[in-house]
């Protein structure tokens, strides 16, 4: 899948809104606001339930990553995830 379509797609999830569990957060962290050295997945199956953390590294922008963006789409769709929280920006890592 190419970059634009994959993040076309996360983002159309991520304006949905809250639609019920399961759920996926991702956050994107760099040392500094232009640059995502990672981004790191959250998945809750349910309200109350363990969170699980899944992590991607790239040594380019990571929203910019292709493999990586295609990624996280094949796990939202494994998942049936009904609910996509795409953090703003790119937090700082310390």
């Amino acid at each position: 899948m190419n970059l634009d379509k994959s993040k076309k797609r996360i983002a159309k999830r991520a304006k949905m809104g809250f639609q019920g569990y399961p759920k996926i957060s991702l956050t994107y962290y760099g040392k500094t606001s232009a640059h995502a050295d990672e981004v790191v997945v959250e998945f809750v199956l349910e309200e109350g339930a363990d969170i699980q953390v899944e992590r991607f590294s790239s040594k380019t922008d990571a929203r910019e990553d292709e493999v990586i963006q295609s990624a996280l789409v094949k796990m939202i769709e494994r998942s049936e995830a009904k609910t996509v929280v795409q953090g703003e920006g790119v937090s700082i890592s310390g």
